[in-house]
């Protein structure tokens, strides 16, 4: 599900406070500073810092 872009506009990571972008697979929105991934779930992001994985993760 796309994220309205003026939600996109103010919503920022909770982490380090840098701007956030959906994801290509549009299932989350990914920090362009500590590229922590943030989930969308049913869609409303989910930004928990404990809830987030990193960009990384998945490539090990």
């Amino acid at each position: 599900m796309v994220i309205d872009q003026e939600l996109l506009d103010i919503l920022v990571c909770p982490v380090c406070k840098s701007k956030v972008t959906q994801t290509a697979d549009e299932t989350g929105l990914r920090c362009s500073t500590c590229h922590r991934v943030y989930p969308v779930r049913d869609g409303l992001p989910v930004m928990l810092p404990e809830e987030a994985t990193t960009a990384d993760e998945g490539k090990h």
